[in-house]
C-alpha cells in the first residue's frame, strides 16, 4: 500500500492535480455554505413572521369588502356577499375566525355639545367582541338604555383635529376629551325619530367604522330598521399572515379588498423568498460542479494508478481495501470544509440577530437545526457520490 500512497500523493500535488483538488474543494465550501444560507434565511423569514416574539395582533385582522367598480355602481346588492361567497371566505386556510359585520338601517345624526358646533350624518356597525381592540367596562347596552356606547376609529379623531377644527377655527380636543364629552344622537326613520346620549368608550385602530354593541344594533334594527334585511357587504377575519401570497391571491381572484396596508408586504415577501430559491438553486449548482469536479479528479488518480492498483491486486491486496483507502483521503477534508461552512454562518447569523435586534426584531442568535441537518445531507450526498464513482473506476481499473 505503501508505494500506492506515495504515487497518490505525488498526483495530488502535481499541477493539474492540485488545481483540481483545489477547484473542487472551494466549490464544494461555496456551494454548502450558499445552501446553509438558503436554510437559515428561510428559518429566520418564519421567525419574524409566526414567532411569537414578533407577532402584531392588529395586523392579524383584516376587513374584507367587495371592490366596487364602473360596472356594479348604482347596484348596491352586488356589493352584498351573498351566504355561499361568506361560507367560501370562513373555509378557507387562512381564517383563524370570522366575523359578520352588521350594519344599521336607520338614519343617525350626531352632534357634539356646547361650542364645538359640530354635526354630522353617521351610520353604525356592529361586529363580534372578540375582534374588538378597545377593552371597557362599558361596552355593554341593555334594552331600555339610553346611552349608547360608541368605538371611535382613530383616524375620525385625526381628520377632524388635523383638518376640519383648523378650516374652522374650531377647539383641537384629545381623546380624553371625547370619551367625557356626552354626544347628542338623534335615530330616525321616515316615520318617527328619538335622541339618545352618545359615550365614546375607546378609539380602534383595528377597524374604520362607528361602532356600537350588537345588542344595541340588532334592537335598533328591529325598531327603527327602514329594510327588512341589511345585507351584508363587509367582513371581518381572523389570520395569522396578512401578507400570505395564497390570502392575496384568494382576494384579487374573487374581486374583494381590504386595508392594503397590511397586505403591502406580500410583495416584499415574495422578494425575498425569490431570493432564497436563487441563492439555494445556484448553491445546488455549485454542488453539482464540485461533485463532478471531485469525481473527474478521483478519475484522474485511479487512471494514473492504474499499474499500481493490477499490481496490488495481483499480490492479494482486495479492491475493498483500495476502495477504503482511497476514501479516506477525502474524508477529512468533507469534514474541515463542514465545519468551516458553520462557523462562518454562525458568525453571519450572530451579525443578523445583532442587527435585528436594535429593530425590535429578533430571530435566534445560533443557527437552526435545519442547518446541520443540511450540513449533514450535504456531506452525506458527496460522500456517496465518491463513493459510487470510486466503486466503479477501481473495480473497472482492477
Amino acid at each position: 500500500m505503501r508505494p500506492f500512497f506515495e504515487l497518490l500523493k505525488k498526483i495530488i500535488h502535481t499541477g493539474i492535480g492540485k488545481s483540481r483538488f483545489l477547484m473542487a474543494s472551494v466549490g464544494l465550501g461555496i456551494a454548502m455554505l450558499l445552501i446553509l444560507v438558503a436554510i437559515q434565511v428561510h428559518s429566520n423569514f418564519n421567525q419574524l413572521l409566526y414567532s411569537t416574539k414578533n407577532q402584531n395582533e392588529t395586523a392579524d385582522f383584516l376587513v374584507i369588502n367587495k371592490k366596487i367598480t364602473n360596472a356594479i355602481m348604482g347596484q348596491s346588492g352586488k356589493s352584498a356577499f351573498t351566504p355561499d361567497e361568506i361560507n367560501q371566505i370562513k373555509t378557507q386556510p387562512f381564517v383563524q375566525a370570522f366575523g359578520l359585520i352588521t350594519s344599521s338601517r336607520f338614519k343617525v345624526v350626531v352632534q357634539a355639545p356646547g361650542d364645538l358646533h359640530f354635526a354630522t350624518d353617521m351610520f353604525f356597525e356592529s361586529v363580534p367582541d372578540s375582534f374588538l381592540d378597545v377593552k371597557n367596562d362599558d361596552w355593554k347596552w341593555n334594552a331600555g338604555d339610553r346611552t349608547i356606547p360608541i368605538i371611535l376609529p382613530s383616524d375620525f379623531l385625526n381628520l377632524y383635529n388635523f383638518g376640519f377644527s383648523l378650516s374652522q377655527d374650531l377647539p383641537q380636543i384629545s381623546q380624553e376629551t371625547v370619551k367625557a364629552l356626552p354626544l347628542q344622537v338623534v335615530i330616525s326613520n321616515n316615520i318617527t325619530s328619538e335622541q339618545y346620549i352618545g359615550h365614546v368608550v375607546g378609539f380602534s385602530d383595528r377597524i374604520s367604522s362607528f361602532l356600537v354593541p350588537a345588542s344595541f344594533m340588532s334592537w335598533a334594527n328591529e325598531k327603527y330598521g327602514t329594510t327588512r334585511e341589511a345585507p351584508i357587504s363587509r367582513v371581518i377575519i381572523k389570520t395569522p399572515d396578512p401578507s400570505s401570497p395564497t390570502l392575496v391571491k384568494f382576494l384579487d381572484d374573487n374581486g374583494y379588498t381590504t386595508n392594503q396596508d397590511k397586505l403591502k408586504f406580500s410583495k416584499t415577501r415574495l422578494i425575498i423568498q425569490t431570493i432564497v430559491s436563487v441563492i439555494g438553486f445556484f448553491g445546488l449548482i455549485l454542488l453539482l460542479f464540485a461533485m463532478l469536479v471531485f469525481s473527474m479528479f478521483i478519475q484522474l488518480i485511479i487512471a494514473s494508478c492504474k499499474r499500481e492498483i493490477q499490481l496490488l491486486v495481483m499480490l492479494g491486496t482486495a479492491p475493498r481495501q483500495l476502495k477504503r483507502y482511497l476514501l479516506k483521503q477525502f474524508v477529512p477534508l468533507y469534514v474541515i470544509i463542514g465545519v468551516v461552512c458553520l462557523l462562518l454562518l454562525a458568525g453571519l447569523q450572530y451579525v443578523t440577530a445583532s442587527v435585528l435586534a436594535k429593530h425590535d426584531m429578533v430571530v435566534s442568535v445560533w443557527p437552526g437545526p435545519g442547518v446541520f441537518a443540511g450540513t449533514v445531507l450535504v456531506l452525506g450526498l458527496v460522500y456517496f457520490v465518491n463513493l459510487l464513482t470510486v466503486n466503479r473506476y477501481v473495480n473497472k481499473e482492477s
